[in-house]
């Protein structure tokens, strides 16, 4: 069966507006341990704000000059540039093209990299805020499928720390936090 990546990109835009109404401390320190909570939902809203002007076929020179601003209450700006992208990949042909900084792919493609994108971050932004850390098990299944096969390629990336090693048995999530350089074992 295919995976619904249009419905799993409301399942995980749905773990992270959980996680950020559970924000207290906007200055905790995130697994991403050059950001904290502030950085990690600043990122967030700055990736999302991107998708409406990229999937309307804009170049990336085009889609930052029509770029909003980010405002300073950044629960309010990851509501509305959420919402906003959630509405544009409703719209988006999976087959279109689209310009992204490495060269234009298939929309499918840059779905599948924020909805991964978000999901990883959710946990990240639980873990900093004291929230639960668990997400939804068909997104870590598909995550996964998708991430697991690029394990060489994500860790030259530079994008993420280099992967943490989990038991064999480790469950799927820890699986995808691991290879995503995050360690998912509970800190005291």
């Amino acid at each position: 069966m295919a995976t619904d990546w249009l419905s799993l990109q409301r399942t995980a835009r749905d773990g992270f507006d959980e996680r950020v109404a559970q924000i207290r401390d906007w200055h905790a320190p995130t697994p991403d341990t050059e950001w904290d909570v502030t950085d990690l939902v600043w990122h967030m809203v700055d990736e999302q704000r991107w998708i409406q002007p990229l999937l309307s076929g804009r170049s990336l020179d085009d889609a930052k000059a029509a770029l909003e601003p980010i405002g300073d209450d950044l629960a309010a700006e990851w509501a509305r540039f959420a919402e906003q992208a959630t509405a544009a990949w409703a719209m988006a042909s999976p087959a279109q093209e689209v310009h992204l900084s490495y060269g234009e792919v298939p929309c499918i493609e840059y779905l599948k990299q924020q909805v991964a994108d978000i999901a990883v971050h959710t946990w990240d932004l639980a873990r900093a805020v004291g929230a639960d850390e668990t997400l939804d098990g068909d997104l870590v299944d598909a995550v996964l499928a998708e991430l697991e096969p690029q394990r060489d390629m994500l860790a030259s990336s530079g994008l993420f720390a280099d992967p943490v090693p989990v038991p064999d048995d480790a469950s799927p999530q820890d699986r995808l936090l691991a290879l995503t350089g995050r360690d998912p074992r509970k800190t005291s």
